[in-house]
């Protein structure tokens, strides 16, 4: 059997010019959420993605989320009966943070020693640009399938995941038979993910003189006890679970703390209200029910001993983790594509945070993580991707669509 390298073919070469430049041009519109910034949103990097689409001959829908965000929606459709594949890549982006800390233009894109810099080239409009250019190429090359392609091209993934939510309930999802969700893996077959509890704690005093304490009720020695409370909960939660083979550790980590919560601070003031948030991460082996009720007991127990302990607990969000069998067809279909394109044995993994595919899993909708991009560059100044990488994640989206939906998978 002949057995031909991929990336010396026409097609493989050509797409690797279209999605560097559909990268760069995707990377140098800003699309950062800025709250109080009325451009500060994706509207216009999603005016650009549904131009290009229909440009290329794909059928789009544009869907406003919330103003200024919209979702973009593509469908290629074969006409013959078959399965519905999703690939999703979202258009927000962090913000760049300090821009003098950049060593590159955050929204430049350069092209330095085989690596493009810039805010999302690796989460993950690069890979964004990478679902564009497999679908484009399939069209281009006029392949054969059967069934539907939906490119699910939502909104404020790096938020409360709005857009995804949208998407769902709008009905574009149902009938989805697997979906690929691109996001920086190192393109790692990655077939699990942390699920995320996201919770608000207010705990309440009465304000005083630093110097007279006693006329007062101080809410940071209340939230010390808890915060030192949550600390072994995670520990204990560590033992009992062990250490994920793909996801590592669970871990419950606050993150702000602010007191006063509102109004200026005083060193010689005790303020009336202290406030915390909490990012918790967990396995597919934690119940989230059972372990918001381990939180909610720590709390009982401390205003058993503390009579004025006055506490309100605000869940902010609540993803589950997920977990895709290895047996799945479209993980199949990606495994059998990255050993192709890269002729190596492909790896499992674990994606240590949630994705929109979190919602899609959620719905019903077998997924799979992969993508371009250093696992570990995400969120960080002088954030990149190599055009290498690029590339092979481009020939990797297009060869799984051809094998999904052609049922090509052993």
């Amino acid at each position: 059997m002949t057995v031909i390298n991929l990336k010396t073919t026409e097609s493989y070469l050509r797409d690797r010019e279209v999605v560097i430049e559909l990268t760069q041009k995707l990377v140098r519109i800003e699309s950062v959420y800025r709250e109080n910034d009325p451009n500060g949103n994706e509207q216009e990097v999603a005016n650009f993605v549904a131009q290009y689409l229909r440009d290329i001959g794909i059928e789009t829908y544009v869907e406003e989320v919330v103003p200024g965000r919209p979702n973009v929606i593509g469908i290629i459709d074969s006409g013959k009966p078959g399965k519905t594949l999703l690939f999703e890549g979202h258009t927000d982006v962090v913000t760049e943070g300090n821009r003098e800390a950049w060593t590159y233009d955050p929204f430049g894109a350069e092209i330095i020693d085989g690596r493009m810099y810039g805010r999302g080239t690796n989460d993950t409009k690069g890979n964004l640009a990478c679902m564009i250019t497999a679908c484009q190429s399939l069209l281009l090359d006029q392949e054969e399938f059967t069934g539907k392609i939906i490119l699910c091209i939502p909104c404020d993934e790096e938020g409360l995941m709005l857009g995804i939510k949208h998407f769902i309930k709008n009905g574009w999802a149902d009938g989805v038979d697997g979906a690929i969700i691109c996001e920086p893996q190192e393109n790692n077959v990655s077939i699990a993910q942390r699920g995320a509890i996201r919770l608000k704690v207010d705990i309440f005093g009465k304000m005083a003189h630093g110097a007279i304490s006693w006329s007062g009720i101080n809410p940071n020695w209340r939230m010390a006890r808890f915060i030192v409370e949550l600390e072994k909960l995670e520990k204990e939660e560590q033992a009992r679970l062990g250490r994920d083979p793909m996801l590592n550790w669970p871990s419950i980590t606050p993150t702000i703390l602010r007191a006063p919560v509102k109004g200026d601070a005083q060193i010689n003031v005790i303020p009336d209200h202290c406030m915390t948030t909490l990012d918790i991460r967990t396995v597919p082996a934690q119940d989230h029910d059972e372990l918001l009720g381990k939180i909610d007991a720590i709390i009982k127990r401390l205003q058993a001993d503390d009579p004025d302990f006055k506490v309100e607990l605000t869940v902010l969000d609540n993803r589950p983790a997920t977990a895709t069998a290895k047996e799945d067809p479209v993980v199949q279909a990606i495994y059998e594509a990255v050993a192709e394109v890269t002729e190596k044995e492909p790896k499992y993994n674990g994606v240590p945070g949630a994705t929109d595919g979190t919602f899609l899993h959620v719905h019903g909708v077998p997924i799979v993580t992969i993508g371009a991009g250093d696992r570990d560059i995400p969120h960080q100044i002088d954030e990149y991707v190599d055009i290498e990488e690029l590339a092979e994640t481009t020939a990797i989206y297009r060869l799984a669509a051809l094998k999904f939906l052609a049922g090509d998978t052993q």
